[in-house]
């Protein structure tokens, strides 16, 4: 029996963008009320193709440990909190 289990929630978006902004930001705010919400693994599909996944964060391992936190898209460097959420 495992110990873990994954919740899969579906949530419709019109377009695979939108989609993308609304996962990125619903896995933020979850992740800042528990400690076990796992970002970099957050993936979007089309309804009709579960099986085909989009990737939501970029995830790449960074030179100084952690996981980079921006988009799957960007094309700033990695980094593990993007810029705009950094607090001042």
């Amino acid at each position: 029996m495992t110990d873990r289990w994954v919740i899969h929630l579906p949530v419709t978006a019109p377009d695979l963008h939108r989609a993308r902004i609304f996962a990125r930001t619903a896995a933020r705010l979850l992740a800042q009320l528990s400690a076990r919400v796992e970002p970099g693994g957050v993936t979007v599909s089309p309804e009709d193709q579960q099986s085909l996944r989009h990737w939501v964060f970029c995830d790449r391992p960074l030179p100084s440990g952690g996981r980079c936190a921006l988009p799957v898209d960007h094309t700033s460097p990695c980094a593990r909190r993007a810029p705009w959420l950094t607090r001042r």
